[in-house]
């Protein structure tokens, strides 16, 4: 007997014609909860090369606009690019209405590159401080990933191939098919891999615990841009192997979805390019700690032999001066 779908309502609160869903607050509960973990980070300065942070914390309330609107925008525009273009032209409107999904990560990650190095240009941050930026955001990235993928699954999107797993989910209830004129787009009855539930543990538990011990245990945010480098490259792995169970979009043209899935495809170019940003980190030599403050030394006793040396005496010459000093009597007698 297969498990079916919670009958979640996407929708959490209904104000007139107002809808807040899951799946934006979501989006909003990854930045906060993303922007609160970047900025403790920011409060330990011994984690960062020489101790200091790339960034201060009024530094972070501005990048965070910055990273909000190249998230949501790339997101928007990646999706539509790689995905599914031709809403462009069949209903333009859809463009702007985001709050039922539609969004890629790809684009995303493409948009917060570029709002990034801009923002980095702008504050003239050079390369090792912007690839400490990156360890950072990358470090607080999966709690975004997390709350994206658990949307998903609350929305009932994105689901996986067929299964006979004890675990496979029927993505059908109610919501779906009143948002569906009574049909359920995953088909009735038939059980599939949750991938969306996958994809928050891979993605988002797995990378933030393999992010957090290289950053907080083991230190490694003293090599910059190897953080960043972990976290592109292990979300472009994870991604790549799950897309075999995760179902391709049904837009997509059949050479993506039975030869090779958009999803691999696009996150090829994330391995080799994070597997480079690690390989460059760890042949950099660390940055040296900051100087201590010297602790001053007494100053070496100077024996008789080496202060005439010093004074330009020859020792013998010295020993055959005449005393200064009153001899004593009882040697004079």
């Amino acid at each position: 007997m297969p498990l079916h779908l919670p009958d979640i309502n996407p929708v959490l609160l209904q104000l007139g014609p107002l809808a807040v869903r899951w799946y934006a607050l979501a989006y909003v509960a990854g930045i906060v909860l993303g922007w609160l973990y970047a900025a403790r980070m920011l409060r330990k300065a011994e984690l960062w090369p020489a101790g200091k942070p790339p960034i201060t914390a009024e530094q972070l309330d501005d990048l965070i606009l910055w990273l909000t609107g190249g998230i949501i925008l790339g997101g928007r525009i990646g999706y539509i690019l790689a995905y599914d273009a031709s809403i462009i032209w069949k209903n333009p409107i859809e463009v702007v209405m985001i709050q039922n999904g539609g969004m890629s990560f790809h684009g995303g990650f493409t948009g917060v590159l570029i709002a990034v190095l801009i923002w980095g240009r702008l504050n003239k941050f050079d390369m090792v401080r912007t690839l400490s930026l990156g360890d950072m955001m990358a470090s607080a990235a999966p709690l975004g990933l997390l709350f994206g993928r658990l949307a998903n699954f609350v929305n009932g999107e994105l689901w996986g191939r067929p299964t006979h797993l004890p675990w496979g989910m029927v993505f059908c209830n109610k919501y779906i098919r009143a948002q569906y004129q009574g049909l359920c787009p995953a088909g009735e009855g038939i059980a599939r891999h949750p991938s969306q539930l996958y994809e928050a543990f891979g993605e988002g538990l797995v990378l933030f615990a393999v992010l957090w011990v290289l950053g907080w245990r083991l230190k490694k945010l003293k090599r910059p841009g190897l953080l960043m480098g972990v976290f592109v490259a292990g979300y472009g792995i994870i991604r790549i192997l799950l897309e075999s169970v995760r179902n391709p979009d049904s837009q997509m043209l059949p050479f993506f979805k039975d030869v090779l899935t958009m999803g691999t495809l696009l996150s090829l170019p994330m391995v080799i390019g994070g597997a480079w940003l690690v390989w460059r980190a760890l042949k950099t030599p660390e940055a040296p700690e900051p100087a201590e403050a010297l602790v001053a030394e007494p100053a070496p006793t100077v024996e008789p032999a080496v202060e005439d040396e010093v004074l330009g005496k020859d020792p013998a010459e010295a020993s055959a001066e005449p005393s200064s000093e009153e001899p004593d009597a009882g040697t004079a007698a």
